[in-house]
């Protein structure tokens, strides 16, 4: 029996390890912009670009604060990641849209993810893939 064994510890070293690994890919120059959660946000809009998604539905998601994603949602605006447009039902309501120049960084995005998500499911198969799942939702629930 070893030392003992933390998750918080475990899941940051992981977490480390991937950050590194992903700033040693060729693609992190072209993506310098879209930097951390500018990146999911992208990756969201793009995977919902069919429907009506507003800055609460970044903030439920996400699990950050309003300021913050206001914060960040400006930015990405000034950036030209992304336009706020209204909506038919309600004019006080803006819908976030992707820009072109967010669907060429969102195309790039996934390529990065397609090969990466290969390399860390490598010999892992399925039904712990699920187990793995499971657990990391349960630890997020103890979290929240």
């Amino acid at each position: 029996m070893g030392p003992p064994r933390y998750i918080g510890f475990e899941i940051g070293k992981t977490n480390n390890l991937l950050k590194r690994n992903f700033s040693e890919s060729g693609i992190r120059q072209q993506l310098e912009e879209a930097t951390g959660k500018n990146g999911w946000i992208i990756m969201f809009l793009a995977d919902h670009r069919d429907e009506n998604i507003f800055q609460k539905d970044i903030e439920r998601m996400f699990s950050i604060r309003r300021s913050t994603v206001s914060n960040m949602l400006k930015l990405m605006e000034k950036k030209g990641f992304i336009s706020r447009e209204p909506v038919e039902y309600d004019a006080r309501l803006k819908r976030l849209v992707l820009t072109k120049q967010a669907m060429d960084i969102y195309n790039l995005i996934m390529e990065q993810i397609t090969e990466k998500e290969m390399i860390l499911r490598r010999n892992i198969p399925e039904d712990e893939l699920e187990i793995f799942f499971n657990v990391l939702s349960k630890i997020r629930e103890n979290v929240e």
